[in-house]
């Protein structure tokens, strides 16, 4: 499963389409779509244009009976008579034959992360067995107009395998990707500070309107849990009950936090390893042999040529302590095989991790929006702390560690130098607001996520009195998917937001640790 969320600088998967040939014509009867986004037209009132579904690289089976469409939206609110865009949106009939009344709408994480290639995960999972459930891309996604990819990025990505993490050179080579993706949608007209958490919060509100539904349930998952935050915050109208998976909370998101992150995920894993007596026993000094292994690639990186894990020619790999570090962050290697991994590498094996790095070399072109994860990020994130408390928090998560490692956020390199290229306003006084209210809301996070840290969750519900809290043991980033345990939290949450189900949750282990042989 493709875990999009907080994935800033790491591949996704999937292939990019042409928009108008996904969309389709207008059928007959419908409202004409404005017929361009380049500002010649002028952005009215919201509203929704039925269509057909995207047509998709790989089939999705529950778009074959979805009723599709795109909300036509204004680029940027505060631009009276400024241009319209145009987000993809699916409507998933429920399983059941007496569904409920109220919807279950989606927000993906990312930001930038592709929408449409979550839907069987939302659909396994169980989403659409009592109710509708509601798919739209955020501006700027794949099968929107306009469409934010950076092509420019998936092929540094690509080619970034074979670069030390955090050289001069890679930094150039970003930089140079991030200007040009810039410049082209610069030039087509784009205005990059209309992508961003308040913007795409009035979409939903928007989606909601224009769908006449009166009430319906929010869930939204890593980026998709900062941005219904700011939903819940800025328009609770309408609204049932919230479910967030994996806390983004927009009121602490920013570059330190992200070493927060890494430390606490990393720490339950030591912890589980510890409390697994054949872990403990075959793995005595996993945090020893992965300081260690950081400060050791970090000072004198290895270079090979490995196989990548999809097939193909072997392809040079750098394998260095900044890249060990985003490649546990990432959940490149499953948690069960993190320890080996750690063990087979102070011994002198890499070929866990290398193969992995190797992975990043296959990327696919144009999926990902790249244009909306840099707006939100340069906006709402980067702002208002400096280098200097990047690696601070640094040392304090992991003070073993080298700075050159540190001084950079993991999956968030060169973010300043970033920004300052993308060029976005300031939005954190807007966005580092806390969200309160009485709406019902449920935060399920995995012990292992190494992105966004379980402990935000009792963080951020103090100041929402009808709240609950799960930690799924031994789960990473976006747990319900992954936790047959957690859907159903969710599915009870759904049915009953005042008093979820969390009967399941006290009894789950962890996957045992694989044990490799001395």
């Amino acid at each position: 499963m493709a875990e999009h969320g907080f994935h800033i600088g790491a591949p996704a998967a999937g292939a990019a389409l042409a928009l108008l040939a996904a969309l389709g014509p207008t059928p007959a009867g419908a409202a004409p779509p404005h017929s361009d986004v380049t500002g010649l037209g002028t952005a009215a009132a919201s509203r929704f244009v039925p269509g057909p579904c995207p047509r998709t690289p790989e089939p999705i089976e529950a778009l074959a009976t979805a009723r599709c469409g795109v909300l036509e939206v204004p680029e940027n609110r505060a631009r009276p008579g400024g241009r319209t865009i145009r987000l993809a949106v699916a409507v998933i009939p429920p399983v059941s034959a007496k569904p409920a009344k109220d919807p279950v709408v989606f927000m993906s994480g990312g930001p930038g992360g592709e929408t449409f290639d979550d839907i069987p995960f939302l659909v396994s999972s169980g989403l659409n067995r009592d109710r509708e459930l509601i798919v739209m891309a955020q501006r700027g996604n794949l099968y929107d107009k306009p469409n934010l990819a950076c092509p420019e990025l998936d092929r540094f990505y690509a080619a970034s395998v074979g670069l030390p993490s955090y050289a001069p050179q890679t930094q150039r080579l970003m930089l140079d990707a991030v200007k040009q993706c810039r410049d082209r949608l610069t030039a087509d007209g784009t205005d990059l500070s209309a992508y961003n958490s308040t913007e795409n919060a009035a979409d939903f509100a928007d989606l909601r309107t224009a769908l006449g539904i009166k009430q319906w349930n929010v869930y939204g998952h890593s980026y998709g849990s900062n941005l219904a935050m700011t939903y819940l915050r800025l328009h609770p109208q309408g609204i049932r009950a919230v479910a967030l998976d994996s806390i983004a909370p927009s009121q602490y998101v920013s570059l330190p936090f992200a070493w927060a992150g890494a430390r606490e995920g990393l720490d339950h894993l030591y912890k589980a390893c510890a409390a697994e007596s054949r872990c403990k026993s075959r793995y005595p000094d996993l945090a020893r042999t992965l300081n260690e292994q950081v400060r050791k690639l970090e000072a004198q990186p290895l270079t090979l040529n490995v196989r990548p894990p999809q097939g193909g020619d072997p392809v040079k790999v750098v394998l260095d302590g900044g890249a060990l570090v985003n490649l546990l962050v990432a959940k490149a290697i499953p948690f069960k095989d993190v320890p080996a991994a750690i063990d087979e590498l102070g011994r002198g094996n890499p070929e866990r991790f290398a193969r992995a790095r190797a992975a990043g070399s296959v990327q696919p072109v144009g999926q990902s929006a790249h244009g909306l994860t840099n707006s939100v990020v340069c906006s709402e994130w980067v702002p208002g702390h400096s280098a200097s408390e990047v690696l601070k928090a640094g040392r304090e998560a992991f003070p073993d560690w080298p700075d050159p490692v540190l001084a950079q956020a993991p999956q968030l390199a060169f973010q300043d130098q970033v920004c300052r290229v993308w060029n976005v306003p300031d939005r954190t006084a807007t966005m580092r607001v806390a969200p309160a209210g009485s709406i019902p809301t449920l935060f399920i996070n995995g012990t292992f996520d190494m992105k966004t840290g379980a402990s935000w969750a009792q963080k951020t519900a103090r100041r929402l009195p009808r709240s609950a809290t799960v930690q799924i043991p031994g789960i990473g980033h976006w747990a319900v998917p992954q936790s047959p345990c957690a859907q159903k939290v969710l599915a009870s949450f759904l049915t009953r937001p005042a008093a979820p189900d969390t009967g399941c949750v006290p009894g789950l282990r962890w996957e045992p640790f694989t044990i490799t042989p001395k």
